[in-house]
């Protein structure tokens, strides 16, 4: 179990501090002017409530005597036809302004979050689940409305009409309302035992969901290797299982929580005949009349029937802190990497990369790179070889700094790149990955995310200098072809050659190629392979490759073997030299044939 998902089941468990409380507020501040109005509404409408109980009494007690007083009567109408009006419209209006907040703050926390997570290091993303994020900001982020704009209104609706009651009765009788008192404490007690209950399994209910959220995520993503392996029963079993585990700890949740409307619902039954006996007798006394006895029995539900909200207030309110606290977590949780104070832009820079003495690793006691020293010259062009896992795709890493070497340095011109802002580095580099990564939109579209200003000659004028016309312009929508989810719309010589062009038109000082032509068919790769030789042209060139025969003409081929140099030279020179490489390049040409 990895320490995000540990972090997230403690602060599940957690209750709302203050701290978590402040964290809420910040988030509807903005709209406080808003929550204000809301809170006018609810007060407005509990006014038209508690005054209605009035207009029966009026007509239980005097209906008799004044059966033919027609204005009284109109009166009475018109008073109850205003309550009326005003429960309605009121909360009409008070339920369209939550609406407009919950657009407003919820929007603004997504793109908060979406900003945050752009900003993190590449190793949180390596350790977390994609759809756990998802689920972050997506699911969770909807589980607050509850706590950000409906919870404060509606609480206070509630304590207002439970307050407004409990006045009256005790102005009508005051031995009536101490009848009812008993059951204050017994209600109080119970709210204070469902709320810990609650935050525990609700807090549960909403791990479960983000597990099956990051499986379904996984699922869609990887379904052709799914398929592809048949493995279609075994996720299926697996998602079943997730599922399970979430019907399962939702319905412990309800078996837990659902006991707390009907105890308050038998606690406002206990009042109620409590009012009856008591009343009763008053009224045998003619201390009370019928009217004040209806009214009084009206103002017992008002008093005791808001608590029962309380229930599903809280259910909400459970559900809202665990995801509060999950979604606090995300923004709690900081980039690794980050640009030191004082640091400079990297500006005109020829291109020269040095590694020195670096050691890294990405779990402790488990190194990768051990005391890498080597240095590239601006211009040069440079193959990194090896056994797969070995450190070669680590040292492009730690060269986009999207990891810190543990020791050691690594620095472009004699500038140690953490002494350099990391949007001015990555400025200077580009890197083409063998899983190209293309965005939903055309090859227009993708192309300008190097380079948004350019304009459509520009992006024309890239593609024929990089020979990629014979691919892309010949397609029936040119440029303007969609390119799909995931560019899954292209084949992939397509897509690595939108990506190759793309690297173009940022005109790095030093291109990386990670593997960027081992998945590419023999017929694509002559032309792949030329469209490379110009983008290397003028450039430092580090490549990455298993396909030995593709960086032949290297001016360096760098063998890299348990996290060290093993040896390094033009291709001629291994070759004679008969170790590793030799061997690498001798196995490569004979699984060709």
């Amino acid at each position: 179990m990895s320490f995000e998902l540990d972090q997230e089941q403690e602060l599940a468990v957690a209750r709302l501090d203050r701290a978590t409380a402040g964290r809420l507020w910040s988030l509807a501040r903005p709209v406080a002017g808003r929550l204000a109005l809301i809170v006018l509404m609810e007060i407005v409408l509990t006014v038209s409530i508690v005054v209605r109980p009035w207009f029966l009494r009026q007509v239980i007690d005097h209906a008799q005597e004044r059966a033919g007083d027609v204005i009284w009567i109109a009166s009475l109408m018109c008073g109850l036809g205003i309550t009326w009006l005003l429960r309605f419209g009121g909360g009409g209006v008070t339920q369209w302004l939550a609406g407009t907040i919950a657009l407003r703050v919820l929007g603004d926390l997504r793109a908060r979050l979406h900003n945050h997570v752009l900003q993190l290091s590449v190793s949180y993303f390596d350790r977390t689940r994609v759809g756990r994020i998802v689920a972050r900001i997506d699911r969770d982020v909807e589980a607050l409305e509850p706590a950000l704009v409906n919870l404060a209104p509606a609480l206070l609706g509630t304590l207002l009409r439970c307050l407004a009651a409990g006045y009256l009765i005790w102005h009508i009788d005051s031995n009536l309302l101490f009848y009812l008192c008993p059951l204050l404490p017994l209600l109080l007690l119970a709210m204070v035992l469902f709320k810990r209950i609650g935050a525990t399994v609700w807090g549960r209910v909403a791990e479960c969901k983000s597990r099956v959220t990051a499986h379904l995520c996984e699922t869609i993503t990887g379904v052709r290797v799914i398929q592809q392996c048949a493995a279609e029963n075994t996720n299926s079993n697996r998602y079943i299982k997730l599922l399970s585990d979430l019907d399962g700890s939702a319905i412990k949740a309800s078996w837990a929580w659902g006991w707390f409307a009907p105890f308050t619902f038998a606690l406002n039954i206990f009042g109620i005949c409590a009012l009856l006996v008591a009343g009763g007798r008053h009224l045998a006394l003619g201390e009370l009349s019928l009217g004040q006895i209806s009214q009084c029995i009206f103002y017992v539900f008002l008093f005791l029937g808001p608590l029962q909200e309380l229930g599903d207030l809280y259910e909400r309110l459970a559900t809202a802190v665990a995801a509060a606290q999950r979604v606090f977590l995300l923004l709690d949780t900081q980039a690794q990497i980050i640009d030191r104070p004082g640091v400079r832009d990297l500006s005109a820079v020829q291109g020269t990369v040095t590694f020195e003495s670096v050691r890294f690793s990405y779990h402790p006691n488990r190194e990768i790179l051990h005391g890498i020293d080597l240095k590239i010259c601006a211009g040069e062009t440079v193959a990194l070889v090896g056994p797969t896992g070995h450190g070669k795709s680590t040292l492009m890493q730690l060269l986009c700094r999207f990891y810190d070497p543990d020791s050691g340095k690594v620095s472009i011109d004699g500038y140690d790149l953490r002494d350099v802002s990391m949007r001015s580095l990555r400025q200077q580099i580009s890197v083409v990955l063998q899983d190209n990564v293309l965005f939903s939109g055309t090859i227009r579209d993708n192309l300008r995310c190097a380079k948004p200003d350019s304009s459509d000659l520009e992006l024309n004028q890239a593609v024929i200098a990089l020979g990629a016309d014979e691919i892309l312009l010949r397609l029936p929508q040119g440029l303007e072809t969609l390119v799909g989810p995931a560019g899954t719309a292209l084949s992939l010589g397509q897509r690595q050659m939108v990506c190759l062009v793309r690297a173009f038109l940022a005109d790095p000082k030093v291109l990386v190629l990670d593997e960027a032509t081992s998945a590419i068919d023999l017929h694509s790769e002559g032309r792949i392979q030329r469209a490379l030789k110009r983008l290397c042209y003028g450039r430092t060139a580090i490549i990455v490759a298993h396909r030995l025969a593709t960086i032949r003409h290297a001016n360096r081929i760098v063998v890299i073997r348990e996290g060290q140099i093993a040896e390094q030279g033009h291709h001629e020179e291994l070759m004679k030299l008969g170790k590793i490489y030799a061997e690498l390049y001798q196995a490569a040409v004979e699984a060709a044939r």
